[in-house]
């Protein structure tokens, strides 16, 4: 059921929820006048009571009116408009920043230690700027509970959005623009946290050591899922966007090199150029250009891990 106490989470929801209820206000406002009006005049003015029509000669009072108080509510809309969003465009010089990637069909975090993550962490009362990259189509980071929304062009610099975590709790996070074929399933969590129990988080690099020293293809697996691939791969044979990932270790396949078709074994060299240069070599059935180059946001290591996890689908 929803709550507008647990929905009011950032620093911009009053200046949000006020120009949405002023806006509402007026509309509702007009919809019943002109519909009582129009009842009124069907009333009055139909053939039985007015059998012969009547020219009625031009107001000028009239049409003062009705063209002053129109144009004095849409100032009056626009000013609650324009400071509830004004603010939003430039972040405090002391803001936390945290880079979020965008891509079909997931959303990832990094942070200034570059801790990356799928689900958004934040410490409460504190000022926070979201760096947005969209790697491939146009998204939009959306959080309800905060009363903000912003475009991710690709391309496109300085793009960014910021607010002031005012709640704890765990609040949803979607893209609110169609981005293709699984744009209903990128959605994640903001979870927020007082600023002590943040910073502990930040620093605790405990669980991924251990994961990483006890278990590679489990560290595979937690990468893989951080970045996306299970929206566009199957590990059970299911054809996606791209091939399953099930028996992929060692088996033979028809890729295009360019123009040119060749059979080739899936082996640790395969493994790295796709995910380094996904479209030197194209499964045949699939199309090229629909995954972007992990370049610059996967590590050596991190390829291992995923290359040990892989091994485990035959």
């Amino acid at each position: 059921m929803y709550s507008s106490e647990i929905t009011q989470a950032s620093n911009f929801v009053k200046g949000v929820d006020t120009t949405f209820l002023i806006i509402l206000g007026i509309s509702f406002f007009f919809l019943i006048f002109l519909t009582v009006l129009m009842l009124v005049f069907i009333y009055k003015y139909n053939r039985k009571r007015n059998p012969k029509a009547t020219q009625i000669e031009g107001s000028t009072t009239l049409e003062i009116v009705w063209t002053v108080i129109p144009l004095l509510l849409t100032l009056l809309m626009f000013y609650y408009g324009w400071a509830a969003y004004k603010p939003m465009t430039k972040a405090p010089a002391d803001a936390m920043e945290v880079t979020v990637y965008g891509r079909m069909w997931n959303f990832m975090f990094e942070y200034e230690n570059g801790k990356r993550t799928d689900t958004l962490y934040l410490p409460k009362d504190q000022p926070v700027k979201l760096n947005l990259v969209a790697m491939d189509v146009l998204h939009s980071l959306y959080i309800p509970a905060f009363r903000v929304k912003q475009d991710m062009v690709p391309g496109k610099e300085n793009n960014f959005m910021w607010f002031e975590p005012q709640k704890e709790g765990t609040f949803e996070l979607y893209c609110a623009e169609y981005c293709g074929l699984q744009h209903s399933y990128m959605y994640s969590y903001v979870k927020v946290m007082e600023d002590t129990a943040f910073q502990s988080w930040m620093v605790d690099t405990t669980l991924v050591a251990t994961t990483d020293i006890e278990s590679p293809t489990a560290t595979g697996r937690r990468i893989m899922q951080n970045i996306g691939c299970f929206a566009c791969h199957s590990v059970d044979g299911t054809k996606l966007v791209g091939p399953s990932f099930k028996g992929i270790w060692g088996a033979t396949h028809t890729v295009t090199t360019g123009r040119d078709k060749r059979e080739i074994e899936v082996d640790e060299e395969y493994i790295r150029r796709s995910v380094y240069d996904p479209n030197a070599d194209v499964v045949e059935g699939f199309n090229r250009g629909l995954m972007l180059s992990y370049e610059g946001q996967l590590s050596e290591e991190d390829v291992e891990n995923i290359i040990e996890y892989l091994k485990t689908l035959n």
